[in-house]
């Protein structure tokens, strides 16, 4: 493309980051001295995507890449093939005599169920021409497929299993402070897994239910207490906790942990924070 590139690739071990730092260095380095220009080429840190590769989730993402010339306006669907596309595996992936040594194909072909024979090619051709034709005529071509927006938006993409999977790897991580190392979205669905987790451990702690605290006012101690233990353990916004605890929108919650942590013996929330903060996570 453009101004940016994709790549599908399977590590057989857990060195995705000493790769990509070898493929974009030495790119550049070339770069730069065939057009004698210096410095970055690439600006910030690459997107990662985990994809599981059972069911379908590896050959979406195939497809997602193949057919991402036709999602850019001004495609001409008339004069333009996919094959014609000179940056990119499809033409490979079709046409044995356009394929470089470097390219598998089988995972890709048995993803989608075909071979890497004259007939599965000539499947997987008619496949890709078929979502070629729906993103025709289709006014926003770049939505024709709901799942291009997990692609294009999310850090993980796979089933329920697999995304719990990654999210303990995950947390192990986070724990061993490789914290920066991982996408704003990334953490954040750490964090609030995290404090979900946290949540359900204070509502025991008070023996709460999810109905009890739903019927509280929105500033009940009981709610402060739960929304002090998630501030105090997790980076979650102030939004989710609100949410959460169906504490309203009021901008007074900092004012409230403030309040219910300075309590004294006797006062409105004491028992409650105390209770709370005997916790051990």
């Amino acid at each position: 493309m453009g101004n940016h590139y994709h790549l599908l690739v399977e590590t057989p071990e857990p060195n995705l980051v000493a790769g990509m730092q070898w493929l974009q260095g030495t790119y550049t380095k070339r770069f730069n001295v065939r057009h004698k220009e210096w410095g970055h080429l690439f600006q910030g840190r690459y997107k990662a995507l985990l994809i599981d590769r059972v069911g379908d989730y590896f050959s979406t993402v195939a497809s997602y890449i193949h057919l991402n010339p036709a999602r850019v306006r001004g495609f001409d669907f008339e004069k333009t093939r996919l094959e014609d596309h000179a940056w990119s595996s499809y033409p490979g992936m079709v046409q044995m005599k356009k394929r470089p040594e470097w390219l598998c194909v089988e995972h890709v072909f048995g993803a989608a169920g075909f071979k890497d024979t004259t007939a599965g090619r000539r499947s997987y051709r008619s496949v890709m021409e078929r979502r070629v034709l729906e993103m025709k005529h289709s006014s926003e071509p770049w939505k024709v497929d709901e799942a291009w927006s997990q692609i294009r938006r999310g850090w993980c993409f796979g089933d329920s299993g697999f995304r719990k999977e990654m999210l303990e790897h995950l947390d192990g991580a986070l724990e061993s402070k490789k914290r920066a190392s991982f996408s704003g979205e990334e953490v954040r669905l750490h964090d609030e897994v995290e404090a979900e987790r946290i949540v359900g451990l204070g509502m025991r702690t008070l023996e709460l239910t999810e109905e009890s605290v739903a019927k509280q006012i929105k500033g009940s101690p009981e709610k402060v207490a739960l929304a002090w233990l998630v501030r105090k353990h997790t980076c979650v916004r102030n939004e989710w906790i609100k949410k959460r605890l169906t504490m309203g929108t009021a901008t007074t919650l900092s004012e409230s942990l403030r309040k219910i942590e300075s309590a004294q013996r006797g006062e409105r929330g004491y028992d409650e924070f105390q209770q709370i903060k005997s916790i051990k996570l």
